[in-house]
């Protein structure tokens, strides 16, 4: 059927004209009665279904994919009553002639309708190497998803090359279409699981695999997820999805076990909140049998503890004498056998009371040791039950389980604590007399569903999806949760009512780590913030130390005594007088709810590309409303460390004159923390770091921005936050190169001088070639008759400048040394205002 002129009774071109010109005006009823009155005068309507597609696309200009969408809907529902348009009553060459012609329509990249065609002109049917053909076809055009989807929706997966159909994708930041590609194929998910584990490898040259996709152009999103460790979050995610057998993915495993090591020597050695004992069970079973992480683990121990502690590990393992660092070899014949040995920590008795001085730094258990009750046996169950199962009572509820570094099984609990009024129950998960007892399970599920106890948490999900993957019949048999209160979600609405109110309650931050979650929530309401030493502690070790036991009631019990304190007095801390009445999960919302919203979004954005677009002077960001209430303060008295994502927006604020400190690219996200906490200054940060960074730095100290903002307008966004006033003089004032130059002394005042007198001459010729003498320590910038020396990469725009545009534009010079030339430039208003 042709679109040039009449077809069986309908003219296709005017058919199609009117089709766009109704859905144009959205007079869709109209459409249907239109559709479906042409559809019943075709003599071939399955032809005819194509050319009206076809003319759309052609018409509509790749506007049509919802038309054709609602084209394909239409016909469906026409063809209910109309069973003779199919493809049975036609004979075979007929049948394939249109088969091809839909496929064609599958190239144009509108996946939307692929399950309609698929259905209408049963292309599942045609022959594989036909549609081998077509999905190659796909993959030549670089229609990835397209071909991927197609090849998952006709099944032809084993016969398709795996890594050819899904790894484009994957640059492309398109996993979620490849574990589609491999549902249901046990060897497909294995190989892809290995293929993500072999980019994990050290040698991996992720620009060689690139080459082999010469048309196709990654965002810096898409190639930041090609990092080692998201591929191994991906890697260990898949294992666990697809039950791969670790021993396939020796690559992640070992990354993650060496990463888990590094961050276990940090917590023991730098941050000094885990015990050597804690850290040393954990390091056992983490690095048996496995050479390559015990020399790691000598090595970390040289630079982070002593030699005498690593030439004990390397005695300890055996480690040959070449994979030794220096040193660690005489340090190990200078010692003695019984010097060599790696002892337990050994001291007096532990004490139930603890040191004086974390008595005086940390929350206390105001309970006796005869007071918490460690249950092992099913009779201590049921005593436990009788007390804690009492009408109108309050329970304060909390789960620990071991640490999994570098592991791939779920967590399994260890012990859930339980805490009343005067006592505190730890029930030992570890024992098998109760573990898995349906006592006991009856018991907890009793608990979480009696809507007559209340039972305090804190992120309670996280305790009860590890609780689940223990006791299966949970998940099976699902229970109502009633009468919980997670105070995670309280205390959510704590910070954001105190962030909000400047007369809150202040909270003194000790010295050390931040505190963060519970601890902190405890500090704020109770004084002090929990001991946390013994958080990552071997929870399934027995028996359990004095300090585990007292960790684990305290944690439990803590709850108890802040609900108390809120509920007393919550109007103080700005929360309902009924703390139940906070959600403990968001609302869905309706999509009446949700439309303007989504519309107020999106006025947003254009209110925000147009004062992108407009000029900004130095006005614009001093004189501005903002919730911040400090007081205003000059550019140097700010002082910042900007994640590495954020280096751009590091070097303009430097430019105006802010004490900056910038992450390299290889500097993990904690090492901002780090230099917060050291040195008094304010994160700047965009994206999913800022909510581990906002934990452990003080209130306030973390301010987040827009990624996809220019540097410009990000610098505007933190002037005005932090009201910091901003003068001429502080622009380029904290450059290097100034610094450098006035202490040149002569010499620097002579160059000056002689850049001075040139550029004062320098009249929009942008390549004019300066002497080499000018050029000595550092590049130099001037602008009109005042002259700042910096680096020419802290300009905005970098585009030479017309010649008659800078008879009315104040401009720049700029020394490039590379090309020993003196090149032109426009600075933004922002920085230098308008002449």
């Amino acid at each position: 059927m042709s679109l040039e002129g009449q077809s069986k009774g309908v003219d296709l071109p005017a058919l199609q004209e009117h089709l766009c010109g109704l859905w144009s005006r959205k007079e869709q009823e109209e459409l249907r009665q239109v559709l479906a009155s042409s559809l019943s005068k075709m003599q071939e309507p399955l032809a005819g279904l194509l050319d009206v597609l076809e003319g759309c696309l052609t018409v509509q200009k790749g506007k049509s994919t919802i038309l054709n969408q609602f084209i394909l809907t239409e016909f469906m529902r026409w063809r209910t009553n109309n069973p003779q348009a199919s493809l049975n009553g036609l004979r075979e060459e007929g049948r394939l002639r249109l088969q091809q012609k839909a496929l064609g329509l599958l190239t144009d990249s509108h996946p939307r309708y692929m399950d309609p065609l698929l259905e209408i002109y049963q292309l599942s049917s045609l022959k594989r190497p036909v549609l081998l053909e077509h999905v190659d076809f796909l993959h030549d055009c670089c229609c990835f998803k397209e071909a991927l989807i197609f090849g998952v929706k006709v099944e032809l997966q084993k016969d398709l090359d795996m890594e050819k159909m899904c790894v484009p994708l994957i640059l492309l930041d398109k996993l979620s279409l490849v574990e589609l590609y491999v549902r249901d194929h046990p060897d497909l998910q294995q190989r892809l699981v290995k293929l993500l584990d072999s980019w994990c490898e050290p040698n991996f040259n992720i620009q060689t695999l690139l080459s082999r996709y010469p048309n196709m152009v990654l965002s810096k999103h898409q190639r930041d997820q090609i990092q080692p460790k998201l591929l191994i979050k991906h890697v260990f995610r898949l294992m666990e999805k697809f039950c791969i057998d670790p021993g396939l993915c020796s690559n992640s495993v070992y990354k993650r076990k060496l990463y888990s090591l590094r961050f276990l020597m940090y917590k023991t050695f730098g941050e000094k909140s885990m015990s050597e004992e804690n850290w040393r069970d954990h390091v056992q079973a983490m690095i048996e049998g496995n050479t390559e992480l015990q020399v790691q683990l000598v090595q970390l121990l040289v630079k982070h503890c002593s030699l005498k502690t690593a030439a004990q590990w390397a005695a300890h393992y055996n480690l040959p004498r070449n994979r030794l660092p220096l040193g660690v070899w005489d340090k190990i014949q200078s010692l003695s056998p019984k010097q060599l040995e790696i002892h337990a920590v050994s001291g007096p008795p532990e004490s139930w009371t603890p040191l004086q001085s974390d008595q005086q730094k940390y929350y206390q258990l105001p309970l006796p040791r005869e007071n918490v009750y460690f249950v092992e046996t099913l009779d201590e169950v049921e005593q436990c039950r009788e007390t804690v199962l009492k009408p109108g009572g309050v329970v304060g509820m909390d789960m620990e389980w071991r640490a999994g570094f570098g592991t791939v099984s779920s967590q399994h609990v260890a012990l859930i604590q339980l805490a009343v009024q005067d006592r505190v129950f730890l029930l030992d998960l570890c024992a098998h007399a109760i573990s898995h007892h349906s006592s006991t399970v009856n018991f907890i599920r009793a608990l979480l569903s009696d809507k007559n106890i209340l039972k305090l948490g804190y992120g309670m999900s996280g305790d009860l999806r590890s609780l689940v993957s223990m006791w299966p019949e949970l998940r099976e048999e699902p229970m109502k949760m009633e009468g919980v209160l997670d105070l995670l979600h309280v205390h959510q609405k704590l910070q954001r009512c105190w962030s909000g109110n400047k007369r809150c309650r202040s909270v003194e931050v000790s010295e050390g780590p931040a505190e963060k979650g519970l601890s902190l929530l405890v500090q704020q309401v109770l004084g002090k913030p929990l001991n946390k030493t013994e958080q990552l502690s071997n929870w399934e070790r027995r028996p359990l130390r004095t300090s585990q036991l007292r960790y684990a009631a305290t944690d439990a019990y803590c709850l108890l005594d802040v609900y108390l304190v809120l509920s007393r007095d919550s109007k103080a801390f700005g929360l309902p007088e009924d703390l139940r009445s906070i959600p403990s999960v968001q609302q869905a919302k309706s999509r009446e709810e949700k439309k303007p919203k989504e519309k107020n979004k999106q006025s947003k954005r254009r209110e925000a590309r147009q004062k992108v677009n407009e000029p900004h002077s130095l006005d614009d960001c001093i004189k501005v409303n903002s919730k911040y209430e400090g007081p205003t303060i000059t550019p140097p008295e700010l002082r910042v460390v900007c994640d590495n994502m954020l280096q751009d927006l590091g070097r303009f604020l430097r430019c105006l004159g802010v004490d900056v400190k910038m992450l390299e690219d290889s500097d993990d996200h904690k090492v901002a923390a780090e230099l917060a906490r050291a040195e008094g200054r304010v994160i700047l940060t965009a994206g999913q770091p800022y909510q581990t960074l906002r934990s452990q730095v003080g209130e306030g100290r973390c301010l987040t921005l827009d990624c996809s903002e220019k540097a410009r307008d990000q610098a505007v966004h933190v002037l005005r936050h932090f009201h910091v006033h901003l003068t001429p003089a502080d622009i380029f004032s904290r450059c290097q190169g100034k610094k450098e130059r006035e202490k040149e002394g002569e010499r620097g005042d002579e160059n000056r001088e002689t850049f001075h007198r040139h550029a004062k001459t320098f009249r929009g010729k942008p390549s004019q070639i300066f002497p080499t003498a000018i050029y000595t320590l550092c590049e130099c910038v001037c602008v009109y008759d005042s002259c700042f020396w910096g680096q020419s990469d802290i300009l905005t725009d970098k585009l030479s400048a017309p010649e008659q545009s800078l008879k009315h534009r104040r401009y720049v010079c700029v020394w490039e040394s590379a090309s020993e030339k003196v090149n032109v430039r426009i600075i933004e208003s922002v920085l230098v205002g308008e002449t």
